[in-house]
């Protein structure tokens, strides 16, 4: 059973967990060529409190495909790493409420699915990552407790992150770099709205980033559920890549993720940080010339209609659905703003977790800027919250950020100095 609890911010404090709530649990098993460590995974899935309602294991190619008695098994060709589509796979076939994805060298302790879908049965914009132990599983017989293995030395930086935000209480558009696969809940209908996993992941790494990142940025709420123990077998498999690894990882997350500290600098690419509509009415011309001029960069403009003068730097073309759940904002320009306007509404808009920031220059209403985290939210509750209330969950505020571009840095003012 299913509650569906609406909560401001990412405030999953405010839950309440005192009403019992058993939802129906789908548990996707990553796999390739790890068929011990598989055994290790149902058994412990076998002897859990909250039992699941089926388990599915998402074959990568595997030469031999495993045998999972009590488990369905799917199974993909071996065309390289593609755990972005066997998860997906998984997940298209799951019956569940509640989607509990695992890796197969990863054993949960018992109490694990009760203790990641505690919250994500109670609000459908949660996101939950278990708490991810190490240890030595090697002589682990199937059924046994994983606790009682050898410990081995986890990496700090996650148990860092979880202390820092309080087990992501606070946390922010960075956060989606503490949610790993390996231990990851949330619900079907979140799955389907995000569109899944990104499968244009084809190498190690990086694809519970991306979905965790558009997660977020379309109102997630993110929660670590430090109960939700589950213990990965051997050490860490961080920093085993070789330098070039490394920096394609770091460039393939870049080009998707427009967060500024994982994007690094503005590229010119077809997914940007901010998408710029210019409202019909607006005088095109002089609008269009102050966006282009923003001191922040990484945006794309739209026009209200194709403009020959603009041709290859902003037209009429829709959004893509990519482009709308990746961009941190949207913002609809009426008047010429100054070049600083964008970056102050920004910083205002994010720093603050708001819904939209009515942008005004010398007093007149001059545009607004609209996070997705907020527009993402309010998609999933229509029908049950209108989008004004949904919006109350982050609120909103106003900035003035001063007159228009000076006479001189406009283009009247170009022609009128010649």
């Amino acid at each position: 059973m299913l509650t569906d609890a609406y909560v401001p911010h990412n405030r999953w404090d405010l839950l309440d967990l005192r009403t019992p709530a058993a939802p129906t649990v789908s548990v996707v098993v990553a796999h390739y060529e790890q068929h011990d460590q598989l055994a290790r995974v149902l058994a412990a899935l076998r002897n859990q409190t909250a039992p699941p309602l089926e388990v599915i294991v998402a074959d990568d190619g595997s030469a031999v495909v495993p045998v999972c008695p009590g488990a369905s098994v799917l199974t993909q060709p071996n065309r390289g790493f593609r755990a972005a589509a066997a998860r997906n796979r998984g997940a298209a076939a799951a019956r569940g409420e509640v989607l509990v994805f695992l890796d197969a060298d990863t054993v949960p302790g018992p109490g694990f699915l009760a203790a990641i879908t505690r919250r994500v049965a109670r609000c459908p914009d949660v996101l939950a990552v278990g708490r991810r132990e190490h240890a030595d599983l090697s002589a682990l017989r199937p059924g046994d407790d994983p606790a009682t293995a050898p410990a081995l030395t986890a990496p700090t930086w996650l148990d860092e992150g979880y202390r820092a935000t309080a087990d992501l209480l606070h946390a922010d558009g960075r956060s989606f770099r503490y949610v790993i696969s390996a231990v990851l809940a949330y619900r079907a209908s979140l799955h389907i709205d995000l569109g899944g996993f990104d499968e244009r992941f084809t190498d190690y790494g990086g694809e519970d980033w991306d979905l965790a990142y558009r997660a977020w940025n379309n109102g997630a709420v993110l929660v670590h559920e430090a109960d939700a123990v589950a213990w990965h077998d051997g050490p860490s498999w961080e920093g085993r890549g070789t330098e070039g690894d490394l920096d394609a990882q770091t460039a393939r997350l870049a080009a998707l993720i427009p967060e500024p500290t994982t994007r690094g600098a503005p590229l010119p690419a077809a997914l940007p940080d901010v998408l710029v509509d210019v409202a019909p009415g607006a005088d095109v011309i002089r609008t269009t010339h102050s966006v282009l001029r923003q001191d922040f960069r990484d945006l794309r403009v739209r026009l209200p209609h194709a403009h020959p003068l603009y041709a290859g730097t902003a037209d009429d073309t829709p959004w893509s659905w990519d482009q709308r759940l990746r961009a941190r904002a949207h913002l609809t320009v009426d008047h010429p703003l100054p070049p600083t306007a964008l970056t102050t509404a920004m910083s205002t808009l994010i720093t603050n977790d708001l819904a939209e920031v009515a942008i005004t220059t010398g007093g007149r209403y001059a545009g607004v800027l609209r996070s997705t985290r907020a527009l993402g939210r309010a998609r999933r509750w229509v029908g049950r919250l209108s989008e004004d209330e949904a919006a109350c969950g982050f609120g909103g505020t106003g900035v003035e950020v001063g007159a228009g571009p000076a006479p001189q840095d406009t283009l009247e003012g170009y022609f009128q100095r010649r």
